[in-house]
């Protein structure tokens, strides 16, 4: 039974779950994980809900205590911790999503946040209490996702020296830069499947890599998505801008969820005399050795075929002045492409063999029709939220961790489009 986010700061089910709730065991655990093992983890579990299948980072279903579930509705299921994790995240959402909140701050905040709906438990366990939460991913075709802890510190205020060791031991460089690569899912058109890494593959960053480990979350196996980094660029100066504004809250353990599609075309925009927009399209079974390449360049189209290494170029009158296709010899091709940008004349030229067309269409293709510009005034589809709250604190002063993460964080990026 889902409910409505509560009109207070702290609901019924708030004050009376370190009661009434069993948080220790989830219902039947290894029976769920059985089930969710059959046909790729998309048997259903109870009421429809299977578990989250694009999960990067957290509690697995049927692999942990907790876990996040799919609602047949589209939200996120994520049960609640033990106490006092559990409640004081519930509590966190409650209060930032009262409906009777008029605190400016919280009411910003929620830009930043998954959407909540409430509560849901499931009718065969009314205990077990989860969060009903956007999946932010919904809308994106094929979700890339990576999930970066910010801050300092990775344990609370509270946390024994034990606990405190502990955390410091996992990832000794988070104190020094203010953030760790938890897991990410990056798919790669070349062979329409997803790369995954885990957290030990961020724990695993130096100093000297943990630039070219973030920028590995934006590279689709043909080129760097610098459009989706300037947006994500974006995104989290937004969010940098809001703690610079609070002394409300400090967050520890706290999360960035990135997520982008990996399958879109991707749009860049040159501003000229003439606008010049490019669109890029692999389409599933074609890559290097298929039958057929297209990049939809507005109404250019260039098709290579592996078995005879013919190219073909289809030009609209709209940009027949930019480009020329010009035969020097039997056995390679020259295209130059050229445009107005206000003043400044850009070129760019590449040389093609014929035996090179046939192995290597798209890497030789890319260095015409994909070199860009350093401005992209088009935004790339870009979610970035925050999530897990099991550790936020009234404060008044403010978050320097958390600050002095998303700032580093922003610095890799811009580095990574500098490269």
């Amino acid at each position: 039974m889902a409910t409505e986010p509560p009109r207070g700061a702290k609901s019924a089910e708030a004050e009376r779950l370190p009661r009434g709730v069993q948080l220790d065991e989830p219902p039947s655990p290894a029976a769920s994980a059985e089930e969710a093992e059959e046909d790729g983890g998309k048997v259903p579990l109870f009421n429809g809900c299977v578990p989250l299948s694009h999960q990067v980072a957290g509690h697995m279903y049927g692999k942990d205590k907790g876990g996040i579930l799919q609602h047949p509705d589209g939200t996120v299921l994520k049960q609640l911790q033990p106490p006092p994790r559990g409640p004081r995240e519930l509590e966190f959402y409650n209060k930032v999503y009262a409906a009777d909140c008029e605190d400016p701050v919280f009411l910003e905040l929620r830009k930043y946040l998954p959407k909540y709906h409430g509560t849901w438990s499931p009718p065969t366990a009314p205990n077990d209490l989860y969060l009903k939460l956007e999946d932010v991913t919904h809308r994106f075709k094929k979700p890339c996702i990576m999930d970066v802890k910010i801050g300092q510190k990775s344990y609370d205020p509270y946390a024994s020296a034990e606990k405190i060791k502990q955390q410091v031991s996992k990832y000794p460089l988070m104190e020094e830069i203010g953030f760790l690569v938890l897991g990410m899912r990056v798919y790669h058109i070349h062979s329409d499947s997803y790369e995954t890494q885990n957290q030990h593959y961020g724990r695993g960053l130096t100093r000297e890599t943990v630039k070219d480990g973030v920028a590995r979350f934006f590279h689709n196996g043909y080129y760097l998505r610098k459009d989706v980094v300037i947006a994500s660029i974006q995104k989290i100066k937004e969010i940098l801008q809001w703690f610079e504004s609070q002394k409300h809250l400090n967050f520890y353990a706290s999360s960035l969820l990135f997520v982008y599609d990996g399958s879109s075309q991707m749009t860049t925009t040159w501003l000229n005399d003439s606008t010049l927009v490019e669109k890029r399209r692999v389409s599933k079974g074609q890559g290097p050795g298929g039958n057929t390449l297209e990049y939809y360049n507005n109404n250019i189209r260039v098709i290579s075929s592996p078995e005879n290494g013919k190219l073909e170029s289809s030009v609209g009158r709209g940009f027949s002045k930019m480009y020329a296709l010009h035969k020097r010899h039997q056995s390679q091709i020259s295209l130059k492409v050229e445009t107005v940008e206000q003043d400044n004349l850009w070129k760019s030229s590449a040389c093609f063999s014929q035996e090179h067309l046939n192995g290597n269409v798209i890497p030789q293709l890319e260095k015409v029709f994909c070199h860009r510009p350093t401005v992209v005034p088009e935004s790339a589809e870009v979610e970035v939220r925050m999530i897990d709250f099991a550790h936020v604190f009234p404060s008044n002063t403010g978050d320097e961790g958390y600050i002095h993460g998303l700032k580093n964080l922003i610095t890799v990026l811009q580095n990574i489009l500098d490269t």
